[in-house]
């Protein structure tokens, strides 16, 4: 049984089986608002400031070197900075952008790779995924609000021979990873555009939510919408997490789009760790993907894009004192017609706050 499946039926067996043994103890808590809940948990919380570091590799997961082969984010997320001017300018302008006492901020610089399923073809491959790399920065909020979360973020950033995909993929092959094989079809990437990506995100992590004795069991559901050149789509999911009562109040960890982001938020009780298993699945409607579609304004490498696409994800997470490590496997459903395999990778997060 490959490792991802095991992993993912394993979050899910496991809730799945304590419901089912403890169904006359499934009484909904009274929970309060996500907005409440958070207010708190920032107000009694000295630690203010989070800073993850995201990779995302399908050596981690399926053990290929394809496709999306490389995502690396590191964000640095505040509870206590004042929200950048023009996301002020939206709490006054467009409906569903709010901000309050809860609303944080988040920076983030990033790197992803893609590229065709045999790189070791120095020839264009008409009929596989381009080359390609995005080097981008983002800023973003996120917002408590009733039952429900809000993120906004706005990512700026490059594609083609100024994302550095080249030179980055070769240093690794060469120096961390020395038995890959040498990736020979740069020359054929997309060409240089500079991309803009509006995006935003809700889920309800309070909306269904079981006490189970010391633990409890969520579903978080979610829409998402990006709007820009690189990544056009909307999309919606659901999570599910188990683990202790008081390890609850833990945010998902930032994740490179189109993966449903999180803010990289955790606290840990009294006996200074915690942890908690999850699981979950997210589609989307794909309108626009560079890195399929090719470049915007110019001819460039391409391939038919299937226009739905959608993503399985297991893991879990440990928190202990200051730090979390969060690992998960997902699988990520055939983005384009003629793809031989689904894409399976990796996601591990470390974060510390202070």
């Amino acid at each position: 049984m490959p490792i991802w499946l095991f992993i993912f039926l394993f979050c899910i067996v496991s809730p799945a089986a304590v419901l089912a043994a403890d169904t006359d103890d499934l009484i909904p808590p009274p929970l309060d608002s996500a907005e409440d809940e958070a207010t708190r948990s920032i107000q009694k919380n000295p630690d203010k400031n989070y800073i993850s570091l995201s990779v995302e590799n399908d050596s981690l997961g399926g053990g290929t070197d394809q496709y999306y082969t490389s995502g690396v984010r590191l964000t640095y997320f505040n509870v206590n900075t004042q929200v950048p001017r023009v996301f002020e300018t939206l709490d006054d302008d467009v409906p569903g952008v709010d901000i309050n006492e809860t609303t944080s901020t988040f920076y983030s610089i990033g790197h992803n790779i893609y590229t065709p399923e045999d790189i070791s073809i120095e020839q264009n491959q008409s009929k596989d995924r381009p080359w390609a790399a995005f080097l981008y920065g983002s800023v973003g909020m996120v917002t408590a609000l009733n039952h429900h979360i809000d993120e906004l973020e706005a990512t700026i950033g490059v594609v083609g021979p100024e994302a550095l995909g080249k030179p980055i993929q070769r240093f690794v092959h060469n120096h961390v990873i020395t038995s890959a094989t040498n990736p020979r079809g740069w020359d054929n990437q997309l060409k240089f555009e500079p991309g803009l990506i509006l995006s935003w995100d809700r889920r309800w992590p309070t909306l269904l939510a079981y006490d189970i004795g010391d633990y409890r069991f969520r579903a978080v559901p979610n829409v998402n919408l990006s709007l820009g050149n690189i990544y056009t789509y909307a999309g919606t999911g659901v999570m599910f997490t188990f683990g202790p009562y008081k390890g609850y109040l833990q945010d998902t960890p930032p994740r490179v789009r189109p993966a449903p982001p999180g803010s990289g938020y955790f606290e840990v009780p009294d006996q200074d760790w915690s942890w908690y298993t999850f699981a979950g699945a997210d589609g989307r409607a794909m309108a626009r993907n560079i890195f399929l579609d090719g470049n915007t304004f110019e001819d460039s490498p391409s391939v038919d894009k299937k226009t739905f696409v959608g993503d399985l994800t297991a893991g879990l997470a440990l928190a202990i004192g200051d730090y979390r490590l969060t690992y998960s496997v997902n699988m990520r459903s055939k983005e384009f017609y003629g793809q031989d395999d689904t894409s399976v990778f990796g996601a591990l997060t470390l974060t510390t706050k202070f």
